[in-house]
């Protein structure tokens, strides 16, 4: 299953928050600005130390291995441990700005060309792994392309459709996204997607199971027919203990 990716810019980087692109239109610009309200407002995201919370997937009755991460939000620092599929412990500890990192198989440290390989998986382990919970509160970062795309129905809910798309930035730039905001209570209720390479039709997925953290909001279930994506397990930290980041 190839799910979507974060773009690794947005959310590292220290630029000014609402600075999506020129051309985004008004409109989508101010739902953002009211999804990020009704998440906890931006002064509580800015003022966030870091994230612990668990990922996992399933296919119906099929629970595939879990990884635990935990991501230090102003010093780019994360480790993401877990068991493969294969049953081997691995534990990952990478800089996101710089590269730099461990890695640990099965107790072993990994030196060399294999660290460095590890070290970019465990990169794009948690591009992927971010964007299925955090993505609401990325909608005004750098480079994001904002366009109002109408309303959908279904009952009574009314969701109106913020078009995403990308500005040269991060490493599938073609990636699109349709986030639907419940027009009653402002939040992010599903998204379809359409990624790079990737042709039609789009993807729907729900995005549900809402739990609040130190004032924050976090989605901790997503699904699609039988498939189930889970961001569960959710601590927001102030400060991670030193050897969080240095050993396992």
């Amino acid at each position: 299953m190839r799910l979507p990716r974060l773009i690794p810019l947005l959310i590292l980087a220290a630029s000014p928050a609402w600075a999506e692109t020129p051309d985004s239109d008004s409109t989508a610009v101010a739902i953002a600005d009211q999804v990020m309200e009704a998440l906890g407002g931006k002064a509580k995201w800015e003022a966030l130390g870091g994230l612990r919370w668990t990922f996992q997937s399933a296919t119906g009755d099929t629970l595939r291995p879990g990884r635990r991460h935990a991501w230090e939000k102003r010093t780019g620092w994360h480790r993401v441990e877990g068991k493969t599929r294969q049953g081997q412990e691995f534990c990952f500890i990478d800089q996101l700005d710089t590269g730099a990192g461990m890695a640990w198989m099965d107790g072993a440290a990994i030196e060399g060309d294999s660290l460095r390989k590890l070290t970019r998986r465990a990169r794009s382990i948690w591009i992927n792994d971010t964007y299925w919970m955090l993505m609401p509160y990325k909608l005004r970062d750098p480079g994001v392309r904002l366009k109002y795309d109408g309303v959908a129905r279904e009952g009574e809910v009314l969701w109106d459709r913020i078009a995403l798309s990308f500005e040269r930035v991060g490493d599938t730039p073609g990636d699109r996204y349709w986030v639907y905001v419940n027009r009653a209570n402002h939040r992010v209720e599903r998204w379809e997607h359409l990624l790079q390479d990737s042709q039609p039709p789009t993807e729907m997925w729900t995005w549900e199971g809402w739990e609040e953290h130190a004032g924050l909001w976090f989605p901790t279930i997503h699904r699609n027919g039988p498939r189930t994506i889970y961001t569960r397990e959710i601590e927001t930290v102030s400060e991670f203990p030193a050897a969080t980041f240095r050993a396992r």
